[in-house]
């Protein structure tokens, strides 16, 4: 019998749903100090044991058939199984964004729900890398993935940390290795461009910038934060600022404070509509087309991203140093030599990763349904890997189902 009629089989014949609603209970909320909750777990726990016993005894390879009962909806499983006879491979690794992918100020109150660090510790236990790819700076990683997924794991030498979008590479456990600070292959002028704007940034601020924003503590991008809850007014009107204030720093340090600033304004806006549709509402559009840009000035330009997160944040980082150069770094790191990857993210910064990972045939992607219109395209034309909002657990249960499929005899 082949996978596709041994899962059919599984979800016609047993309750799949009871199953996965009794391991839920086991795994997720393990019992207190409660006579009662004790008793209703010890009852889940032995009722769970019971029909996993039941789906093995059917099954030539019962254990595996009772992991993906117990694991996975039916729909999660057959797309697992679509995921795996296109592939033909298991995932080795996985590369996640935290913001509005693993959490979502709409739709987990901002926090990794327990369910994703449940189903994160047993990807580690199946030895499958996890690459934590986010624009945060280390310190807040660090501190989440400690609190979320514990010391044990952190520090086992299998999970690594991108951050701040590729700056640099975390892996403790990997001795001279363990920490990679990316920025210092950058050559010597693009890395004085970055001092000028950090030196700058708050000390020649407007007014609006520099009491409504607060400078990210990154140790080499530049990212300027509002005060104010993300999204509200007061923060859209911040972060627009900053981000005009951002972009004639940036001008200034790659020519003058005559051309600089309209040359930053002109090619930025012209590379990127949300930047230009930022620069329009504040009536900042340069009045120069970005074709007249000097040639040498947009060489410079073109070596330094700059990303605007609408009422969130303005930053400029390196083209040099994106996602993608972290995330080959920590798979070099982690000893992943033919990588098949599953990336999971929602920003053009992941895009980039999407890319790498395409291009090479290294992987497959996965976005929430609220990223932005460049991923959603890139993964609709890509296996069409779209989940809820807030729930990233579901892509997470599909790529167990593609692992365990993996291991099947045939």
């Amino acid at each position: 019998m082949d996978r596709y009629h041994r899962l059919h089989r599984l979800y016609t014949e047993f309750d799949t749903d009871g199953l996965r609603a009794y391991r839920d209970l086991v795994d997720l909320y393990p019992a207190v100090d409660s006579p009662v909750a004790l008793e209703y777990w010890e009852d889940a726990n032995a009722a769970l044991a019971e029909q996993r016993v039941a789906v093995r005894s059917a099954f030539t390879d019962g254990e595996a058939m009772a992991e993906i009962a117990t694991l996975a909806t039916r729909d999660q499983a057959f797309a697992g199984l679509d995921l795996y006879s296109s592939h033909g491979r298991a995932f080795d690794a996985l590369v996640l964004d935290v913001d509005e992918t693993l959490r979502s100020a709409g739709g987990t109150d901002n926090e990794i729900p327990r369910e994703v660090l449940h189903l994160l510790t047993e990807f580690h236990e199946r030895d499958v890398a996890i690459i934590v790819c986010t624009g945060q700076t280390l310190e807040n990683v660090k501190g989440f993935t400690i609190q979320g997924l514990g010391n044990e794991i952190v520090h086992s030498g299998d999970l690594s940390v991108v951050y701040e979008s590729g700056t640099g590479v975390f892996t403790p456990g990997q001795g001279p290795e363990t920490k990679r600070l990316l920025y210092k292959r950058l050559d010597e002028a693009v890395r004085e461009i970055f001092a000028s704007v950090r030196n700058r940034v708050l000390p020649d601020a407007p007014d609006i910038v520099r009491d409504g924003c607060h400078l990210q503590g990154n140790e080499f991008n530049v990212t300027l934060k509002p005060n104010h809850e993300a999204g509200t007014d007061r923060a859209h009107e911040v972060v627009d600022a900053a981000l005009g204030h951002l972009l004639d720093l940036l001008g200034e340090a790659v020519t003058d404070k005559r051309t600089g600033p309209t040359y930053a304004r002109a090619h930025y806006a012209g590379a990127d509509p949300e930047i230009a549709a930022s620069l329009a509402r504040r009536d900042d559009l340069a009045d120069l087309p970005p074709e007249d840009v000097p040639d040498p000035v947009i060489e410079t330009f073109d070596r330094v991203d700059v990303a605007f997160y609408e009422a969130d944040a303005a930053e400029i980082s390196s083209l040099e140093l994106d996602k993608a150069a972290g995330v080959e770094a920590a798979l070099s790191v982690l000893g992943v030599e033919d990588p098949f990857v599953l990336v999971m993210g929602d920003s053009k910064t992941d895009l980039r990763v999407m890319e790498w990972v395409d291009d090479r045939d290294a992987g497959v992607s996965a976005a929430p349904e609220h990223a932005s219109e460049a991923v959603l395209d890139h993964v609709r034309a890509n296996g069409d890997l779209v989940f809820r909002r807030g729930a990233a657990a579901e892509m997470l249960r599909t790529a167990h189902v593609v692992n365990i499929l993996a291991g099947l005899d045939s």
